[in-house]
């Protein structure tokens, strides 16, 4: 794992940069996705999240959660078009800060199974070329990560 001002860059994770989205491809075909450190920082503490449920159809860019913190609320985007196949909203019920916590662990969204992998991987990171790519939006946007203490 790479880290940057603070800021844990997993290597072996997609991500869809500009979005601030990780993506975990899982060996049945579908994603895991979830808000990067940069993103969980940038949120600030979390109040409540709120995601769609199994069986929606989300496209690329187009909201899979609604996310609200005391600075923010707002859509939390799908990196990928695809179906809404699982979700991790019991773990928001029972503590909402996890993925300010644990963004890359616990803290996952929701899973998807992707409608277009092949065509859409084109447009994430991954990867040394990833790590780059995010040690440069970090220093762009000015962010140092921290995590929320117990």
């Amino acid at each position: 794992m790479s880290v940057w001002r603070g800021c844990d860059i997993p290597e072996d994770l997609w991500y869809d940069i500009d979005r601030d989205v990780w993506i975990r491809v899982e060996g049945d075909g579908t994603v895991t996705v979830g808000m990067t450190d940069p993103a969980q920082t940038r949120c600030g503490m979390l109040v409540h999240l709120q995601i769609k449920r199994p069986g929606r159809k989300v496209v690329r860019g187009r909201s899979i959660a609604t996310a609200e913190s005391a600075k923010w609320v707002g859509p939390f985007p799908a990196p990928v078009s695809g179906e809404i196949v699982g979700t991790n909203q019991t773990a928001f019920d029972d503590d909402v800060r996890i993925a300010n916590k644990d963004p890359y662990g616990g803290g996952w969204i929701a899973r998807l199974l992707p409608d277009d992998w092949a065509g859409e991987v084109e447009q994430l990171s991954t990867g040394k070329d990833a790590v780059e790519k995010y040690k440069q939006r970090i220093e762009a946007i000015g962010v140092n990560c921290m995590r929320c203490a117990e």
